[in-house]
């Protein structure tokens, strides 16, 4: 945003205006109400700053008679400059939605840097398709199909701790599925476009579905007492109750070794599955280090 922009504007006011930009492009509507809950204004107050918004940059909002609210307008173009790690945390976190700023830190932290973040267009439409309920279609690109044109229901944004998904159903495979945002590209938002039962979350056994997970340190490594008050573990254990459609990435993440024999060596693998068997019917089972299908490993027992 320019600088000429903000002359006579105070920072409150800036924070509103970027928390104008953040709902109508993110979410795809705001309402008065909204500024007077987040930031404990008068209604009138919040008349005032969507106005100005829309002086700013009229062709970014639109007034919805029908719905009463502001919606994302026809030719869109931010005039706030959003970092995409700022905007994700606002998305799964829900605070810290003012205008983005530098400020000096209390003290000296380095966080890892992500090695690729989403288009924040693409994201934008993904995330306005997830709240409004809507059909999105989109080119897809990946590494089985190449590039493809399909049209998905999303319901979620999935951190898998590398990368962020989409959950959502596909109706070219006609099944739940996890979409890589940043392979997505061309988005429309159907608005209006019909959702059947059988589309929704509610439907998808993967995302319903809870498994309980028992972790513990690693039998091959030394000092499991240390493990034990790294994790904060109870009894020696760690119990976690994840989706079965984000199981995989979690164990992943932390280097969870899943064989039944506890044989992958390496330092970081810190710690163990204790039952291999909760992870049956996990899909994406498959991406946890040391992962065996159930009847994989029933068959190797066999032959020995």
């Amino acid at each position: 945003m320019p600088n000429e922009q903000f002359v006579g504007l105070t920072q409150s006011q800036r924070d509103r205006l970027a928390y104008v930009e953040l709902r109508v492009r993110f979410i795809g509507e705001i309402r008065r109400q909204d500024l007077v809950s987040r930031f404990g204004i008068q209604s009138a107050a919040a008349t005032r700053d969507i106005a100005l918004y829309r002086d700013l940059a009229p062709n970014n909002i639109d007034y919805d008679s029908r719905g009463k609210s502001y919606v994302t307008g026809s030719d869109f173009r931010p005039i706030f400059d959003f970092p995409a790690e700022r905007i994700l945390a606002w998305l799964s976190q829900g605070f810290g939605d003012g205008e983005p700023t530098k400020i000096k830190s209390w003290i000296s932290c380095e966080i890892p840097s992500r090695l690729s973040h989403p288009d924040l267009d693409t994201l934008a439409s993904v995330t306005r398709a997830i709240h409004q309920e809507c059909p999105l279609q989109i080119v897809y690109h990946s590494l089985s199909s190449g590039e493809t044109e399909r049209e998905i229901v999303p319901f979620a944004l999935i951190d898998n701790g590398l990368r962020w998904h989409t959950r959502a159903f596909d109706r070219r495979s006609g099944d739940f599925r996890d979409f890589v945002v940043t392979r997505i590209k061309k988005t429309q938002i159907l608005k209006g476009g019909m959702v059947l039962p059988d589309e929704q979350s509610d439907q998808d056994i993967q995302w319903t579905r809870i498994v309980e997970l028992e972790l513990v340190p690693h039998p091959d490594q030394p000092r499991p007492e240390i493990t034990e008050m790294d994790y904060s573990m109870r009894d020696g254990m760690l119990r976690i109750n994840l989706r079965a459609a984000t199981a995989g990435y979690t164990l992943r993440k932390w280097s969870v070794d899943c064989s039944p024999d506890h044989s992958l060596r390496g330092h970081e693998y810190r710690l163990w599955l204790k039952d291999h068997l909760a992870l049956y019917g996990v899909k994406n089972a498959v991406l946890a280090p040391g992962y065996a299908p159930v009847d994989a490993v029933r068959a190797g027992a066999e032959c020995d």
